[in-house]
Parts: structure tokens; C-alpha cells; sequence
């Protein structure tokens, strides 16, 4: 889907008039994308201004290594890949911080204030360009090592899309190895899952199995790449119509499971939790009957007989599973895709990975929980 999002299928031994066994996850997370005119100098250091993307915690992305990534279109329409930081050679990016000497002011203020969006810029260079005596010669000479890289100039920076996302490795954490340490396990824990299953299955499912890696979650699902894009309904009308099946009948006798993450409970803030109903690391797939805010709001809720039927799925599959939702009542709240299937007709329930300090640059899973979220959207993927 443009780039973006991917959709795939198993075509199954019943037609779709039987419905569609499929798993939706969501493969962008929270990052800072660059603004169109992102490049400025300022005493003699340059940056690049961002607009963060999704929901973060602004104080969590200073002083931490950010990597670029992302695409550069040309006047000609030439799509180049820019890719900076990623390799162990590669410089790294930073967003500077106050010392503590200094910082007595800002530290009056609440965690949400102390780091504004319009702060978190970039440091990308330092050096001015030699033999040139003109103004802005540190941001002369970053321009001059993009154009020899990447044969772009200022002017393209109006047609890309870059961001900067944690320069960190994916980690075993804990001397027992049981969690895994790394940037956008949010969504992408559930979504390699999903993936790891439909490749996997070794028999043709009894209906079709789709596997949904959607784009622009983290901001609604908007745009033609995201959950509320028709991309999804042209790719199975495709399929029902070379079987000769309406799709209204397909979607409406179809199942999704809604691949996302869902938050554990931590110990250290377990005022926000209600501890009997939240998930926890190392107790399997975490199944979400509603998201939503306050009074479900922007929820899906699913009915009884979906909870049922995955309960009768997981236990008949071998998947080790608990039942959480997000906080407690008045606490927050968020969303996923499972409403926007909801409303094409779909039967549709939560179900994903439990995760510590979700959108942070360095979230934290546990390692059985993302193997049982394999097993269940396998276990999805050949329901008879």
C-alpha cells in the first residue's frame, strides 16, 4: 500500500462467502518526524526542527542517540533512500538538555512543560564549511555532505519524509534474558507475530487467512495507508470477486483479531493500574475486551461470544493468555485498529503483547509473551 503498509493473504479451502480469518497490526510507532523546513543554523551549531509523531513523552527523547530515516523525492521525482546512523560506523544524532546547574526553572515545571515540541531539535553539525566567508557555514557544510551522499539539496527537503527514531540496539534484558529491550515493540512485537504466522503455517487454512500491517496508527489510522483507508476493503473485494462472493457477506462472516500491544503492569506506578484486572509481563497474550477512554469511549468493546470463541481457540491451541485492560477507569486510555474493523461488520477483539514503559524510546516485553502472541495469531489463522 504505497510503500507503506502491506497486506497479504492465504487463499483458503473455502471460498469467501465463509468469511476471513484475520490479524491486524499496526507497523509505525511514535518517532519525530522533520519538519518540511527543517534545516536552520544557530550560533554557529546546526539543526533540524522536528514535529513528533504520536503520542511521547517529550523529556524521554533528549540526550538519547536518534538515527534518520526515511525517503527524499527530487524535482525529477528520483525517490532516494537516506538511512543515517543505523550502522555502527554511521554518526548519530542528539536533542541537547539543560545541565543541572542551570535548570532550576525548568525543574518547577510539570514533565509535560519542561520539554517543549518547538525544543526537541536536533544537533547535526558543528563544523563550517572551509574556504566560504559567508553566513551559515556550519549549515553550508551539512548541506554539502548530504549532496555528495545523496545528491539532494535544500529545495528537496520539501518533498521528504524523515524521521529520527532511538539510535539503540535490541537487547536481552535481565540476567534470567527473559525480556527484550528495544525501540517500537509498539507495535511492531505484534506485527512480527502476525507476519511470523501466516509464513509459517505449514497446511492451506480452511478460510482465507489475511494478515493486515497497517500504517498512521499511532495518529488515528488517517490517510491511504492507514486502518480507515478503502485500501483494505479493494484488496478483499479483490479476492471475493474472483470467487464470485459479495463482500458484505465475506465481512460480515468474518473474525479479526486486533494485533496491538497492550500495557503490563509495573510495580514501581501501580497507582494507575487496577492490579486485578491489568496484564503482567510473563503471563502470556494479552487480551483486551475494550481500549477506549473513561467510559470506553473510542472503544470497540467486543461482545461475550467474540471473548468465547477466543478463550475456546486459545485453549484448544495450547495459548497461555490473561485478560487486562488499559489502567484504571479515569487514569487515560488509547485505541487500535479493532474499531475500524468493527465497523465494516467484522467481529473484532484486542489482543497483543503486555508492554513496560510503552511509547518511551526503549520499551521492554517479555519473550514467552511474544511467542504465545505467535501462537494465537497462528491459532486465528487455522480456525476451521
Amino acid at each position: 500500500m504505497r510503500g507503506k503498509a502491506l497486506l497479504l493473504a492465504v487463499i483458503g479451502k473455502k471460498n469467501a462467502s465463509h468469511g476471513m480469518q484475520i490479524g491486524a497490526a499496526h507497523i509505525d510507532s511514535p518517532r519525530l518526524d522533520l519538519k518540511q523546513m527543517p534545516l536552520y543554523e544557530d550560533s554557529e551549531i546546526a539543526y533540524f526542527k522536528t514535529h513528533y509523531y504520536g503520542g511521547i513523552r517529550k523529556y524521554q527523547w533528549v540526550t538519547i542517540p536518534l538515527e534518520l530515516h526515511g525517503v527524499v523525492v527530487t524535482r525529477d521525482g528520483t525517490v532516494k533512500d537516506v538511512v543515517i546512523g543505523a550502522d555502527p560506523t554511521d554518526p548519530v544524532f542528539v536533542i541537547s538538555d539543560l545541565l543541572p546547574h542551570l535548570a532550576a526553572s525548568q525543574n518547577k515545571k510539570s514533565l509535560g512543560e519542561a520539554i517543549p515540541g518547538e525544543n526537541l531539535n536536533i544537533i547535526i553539525g558543528s563544523e563550517p564549511v572551509s574556504g566560504d566567508d559567508g553566513a551559515d557555514k556550519v549549515k553550508l557544510n551539512v548541506m554539502k555532505i548530504l549532496n555528495e551522499k545523496y545528491g539532494i539539496t535544500e529545495e528537496d527537503f520539501l518533498s521528504a519524509e524523515l524521521e529520527a527514531v532511538p539510535a539503540l540496539p535490541v537487547r536481552e534484558v535481565g540476567l534470567d534474558r527473559s525480556m527484550i529491550g528495544a525501540y517500537g515493540h509498539d507495535d511492531r512485537s505484534c506485527a512480527f507475530a502476525e507476519l511470523a504466522a501466516i509464513i509459517d503455517m505449514d497446511d492451506v487454512p480452511e478460510k482465507t487467512s489475511v494478515c493486515v500491517l497497517a500504517d498512521k496508527e499511532e495518529i488515528g489510522s488517517e490517510g491511504v495507508s492507514g486502518m480507515q483507508s478503502h485500501a483494505f476493503e479493494c484488496f478483499i473485494e479483490d479476492i471475493c470477486a474472483a470467487q464470485g462472493v459479495e463482500l458484505r457477506r465475506c465481512m460480515e462472516r468474518s473474525f479479526c483479531l486486533s494485533a496491538d500491544v497492550t500495557n503490563a503492569f509495573d510495580p514501581t506506578y501501580p497507582e494507575v493500574s487496577d492490579k486485578r484486572n491489568n496484564a503482567k509481563l510473563n503471563y502470556g497474550v494479552g487480551i483486551a475486551k475494550f481500549t477506549g477512554a473513561r467510559g470506553k469511549s473510542g472503544s470497540n468493546d467486543a461482545s461475550a461470544e467474540v471473548v468465547g470463541r477466543v478463550r475456546r481457540l486459545f485453549a484448544e491451541n495450547g495459548v497461555v493468555w490473561q485478560m487486562g485492560e488499559l489502567g484504571k477507569v479515569d487514569e487515560g486510555g488509547g485505541g487500535t485498529v479493532a474499531k475500524f474493523m468493527a465497523l465494516r461488520n467484522i467481529d473484532t477483539i484486542d489482543a497483543g503483547v503486555p508492554v513496560i514503559s510503552m511509547h518511551s524510546p526503549y520499551e521492554l516485553v517479555s519473550k514467552l509473551d511474544c511467542y504465545m502472541t505467535y501462537k494465537a495469531m497462528k491459532a486465528i489463522y487455522l480456525e476451521k
